[in-house]
């Protein structure tokens, strides 16, 4: 990808807080949101700064498993619902951009029509079904 559809650092900084970036850069938001590493990406952006925030438990005086502790009872259930309403809010980001919200599923569906032709090219199919 070129320089000119990346987003700037302002506008980069924006679409991390849910602003929208203009339709040039419609290629770029795909690939952000349904491209390789798209769920890496998206887990990380959710969890560093809260660990950042969490990191102030290492302060409190004691044995260091105290303040781990504590932040692994928030931590885990974060990382839990993080996980589990990614697909949500990616599908939101892409309608938001203007984009069809299932290049989600495309992936899956790929796998799973190379599976089925796999499957037909080795067994065949039966008419009587």
């Amino acid at each position: 990808m070129s320089d000119a559809q990346r987003p700037s650092p302002s506008q980069y900084v924006g679409y991390l807080f849910g602003r929208t970036l203009p339709d040039s850069m419609q290629d770029w938001v795909r690939n952000d949101l349904v491209g390789p590493g798209a769920s890496v990406r998206y887990v990380l952006r959710f969890m560093l700064p809260v660990v950042a925030v969490l990191a102030l438990f290492l302060l409190i005086p004691g044995p260091i498993w105290i303040p781990l502790a504590m932040m692994a009872l928030l931590l885990l259930p974060l990382l839990y619902f993080a996980v589990a309403l990614m697909n949500i809010y990616r599908r939101h980001r892409l309608l938001s951009h203007g984009l069809d919200p299932d290049l989600l599923g495309a992936k899956a569906q790929r796998r799973a029509d190379r599976t089925r032709e796999d499957y037909e090219r080795r067994h065949g199919r039966t008419e009587d079904q």
